[in-house]
């Protein structure tokens, strides 16, 4: 069962570097032929490649954890991505903090109640601008999945 008590817990603030050999490495994995990614010395990254932070977070920086959702029932429902400005450059230095912000409930089409379950990242640069912010909505399912569903 989730914690719906995690609303408000904030990780750890972290730094992300946004480096051009892991933006060109990310463009490469997700196959795109963009110049702007893979040629460029002061390349952009792709609006994806904020998902990088998975990588980079310190434990203490996802607050995630503080949800409680069960593995065996939980799934990523969405991601999504809010830029205030151009995409982050090759040399940019960001600070990450993530936070809970939400944890409701509803009835599922096929029976059971679905849990969501809301983090938010915020991505500030050296001038203290946020520059983009990062939505993820986890589900946990009411039981686990089964072979025949």
């Amino acid at each position: 069962m989730a914690n719906a008590d995690a609303v408000g817990t904030e990780g750890k603030t972290y730094d992300l570097d946004v480096e051009r050999g892991k933006i060109r490495e990310f463009a490469v994995a997700t196959y795109s032929s963009n110049p702007d990614y893979l040629e460029r010395e002061d390349a952009v990254s792709p609006p994806t490649f904020l998902t990088t932070i998975n990588f980079w977070a310190p434990p203490e920086g996802n607050p995630w954890k503080a949800v409680e959702f069960d593995g065996k029932r939980g799934l990523h429902a969405e991601q999504q991505y809010e830029f205030f400005g151009p995409p982050p450059a090759a040399g940019t230095r960001l600070r990450c903090t993530s936070r809970i912000t939400d944890v409701y409930t509803k009835q599922g089409r096929r029976g059971g109640e679905l849990t969501f379950a809301v983090m938010v990242t915020d991505f500030v640069d050296d001038t203290g601008t946020v520059v983009a912010r990062a939505t993820m909505t986890g589900v946990e399912t009411a039981r686990p999945a089964t072979e025949d569903a």
